[in-house]
């Protein structure tokens, strides 16, 4: 058992604040434009996207926020050029994630495979929910994504620089 300290206390708070942060954002963009059930996947997706690039280190977080960006750019590309051309079906949906696990070997980022198939998926499947408007999932997903990691970043970076320095340690 690891023993817990104020560094972890402050990680807690600011992550917990990070996520409120990237769902009020979405919540406030997105209100105007959709309906309730898609704001909330909206908000829902940001704050797992901050979670996800929430880590321990500076660096790490910055890592794991270009990680989450080139799986969802991909996702992206493929989930848009397949709802254009094909009603989705669950067929669809592993031939997309098949492309994209293709596309991912391709770039060298076979351990982003499974975070590209995972929104892959929820693209999908959320798409195949409401087809009239199928073509509007990849690009709120899209946005949904980049204000989870911008946030999750900047909150990360700022409470290590901050708690640190306060401190006198190295950043982490």
């Amino acid at each position: 058992m690891h023993k817990f300290t104020a560094w972890h206390l402050v990680y807690a708070v600011v992550m917990a604040a990070a996520c409120i942060i990237s769902y009020a954002i979405i919540d406030e963009l997105l209100s105007p434009f959709v309906e309730r059930p898609d704001k909330l996947l909206g908000s829902m997706w940001a704050v797992v996207a901050t979670v996800f690039v929430f880590r321990e280190s500076r660096p790490d977080s910055l890592s794991a926020g270009l990680s989450r960006l080139i799986a969802t750019c991909v996702s992206f590309a493929l989930c848009m050029a397949y709802i254009l051309a094909f009603p989705v079906t669950g067929f669809g949906i592993g031939v997309v994630i098949g492309v994209g696990t293709i596309v991912m070997i391709v770039l060298g980022r076979e351990e982003d495979i499974v975070t590209t198939g995972i929104t892959t998926t929820v693209v999908l499947v959320v798409a195949a929910m409401n087809p009239d408007h199928a073509w509007q999932q990849p690009p709120l997903r899209l946005l949904d994504t980049l204000v989870g990691i911008g946030v999750g970043v900047a909150c990360k970076w700022t409470a290590s620089y901050a708690f640190c320095r306060a401190k006198g340690v190295a950043v982490r």
